[in-house]
């Protein structure tokens, strides 16, 4: 029986800058060299080093495009694991000094390929209050509903291998978001809709004055402790 090697795993993620990297990614963003260095307030020499060894441990990719080399998590399912790692871990003063210098900006922000934070947890409440998600068996099922056009979501015609919702545990929140295809789904109609856009700067996400008012006709989010721009 083939042993899965938790050590190559436990090494890769061990060094503060590396995770500080990894959670940059969680974006889902590609970034380079220099940005992540930045990012982890590391030389961009020792930054190579860094991602040298993520992506030995399968954690990171890194892909050419012209005179650039960019770097991306490998996959969701690497996402998925970084994320409820996340929930689980102690955070150090680096993000809270973080939290507090960008202000309402971590109330929205994106989690690989799904809204994640306030807003998100928010919206998943209010799913689940109006019957749109159902819990059953640990995780959530999509029951019809004519709001999730108004989403731009679209429901399945049929289950598939893959949950096409499942939750999520918010890691600043500690309550559970949405993930999965529906997650996707709602952060790629916020954005095409103008709802959410990025900061040019700034990690996260910014909440729009007429995306905050579309979920507040939609979902009745009025009483969420969320900032709009």
């Amino acid at each position: 029986m083939t042993t899965p090697r938790f050590d190559i795993l436990g090494q890769a993620i061990s060094d503060a800058s590396r995770t500080r990297m990894l959670c940059e990614l969680m974006e889902g963003r590609a970034y380079t060299n220099k940005e992540l260095a930045s990012a982890a307030g590391i030389t961009p020499q020792t930054a190579t080093a860094h991602l040298r060894m993520l992506q030995n441990a399968g954690l990171v990719t890194a892909e050419k495009s012209g005179r650039c080399v960019y770097h991306r998590l490998a996959s969701p399912e690497v996402a998925q694991a970084l994320e409820q790692l996340a929930a689980i871990a102690p955070a150090d003063s680096l993000y809270r000094n973080q939290q507090r210098k960008a202000g309402a900006l971590a109330t929205v922000r994106s989690c690989y390929d799904h809204l994640a934070g306030p807003l998100a947890v928010a919206l998943t409440k209010a799913f689940l209050a109006r019957g749109m998600l159902v819990e059953d068996n640990g995780g959530y099922r999509a029951a019809p509903s004519d709001l999730w056009r108004a989403l731009g979501v679209t429901l399945p015609d049929r289950v598939g291998r893959q949950a096409f919702v499942r939750p999520c545990l918010d890691w600043t929140e500690r309550q559970p978001h949405v993930a999965g295809a529906l997650g996707r789904q709602l952060l790629s109609h916020g954005m095409d809709a103008g709802w959410l856009r990025r900061q040019a700067h700034k990690r996260g996400l910014l909440l729009t004055a007429p995306g905050r008012a579309a979920f507040d006709q939609i979902l009745d989010l009025r009483r969420a402790d969320v900032a709009a721009g």
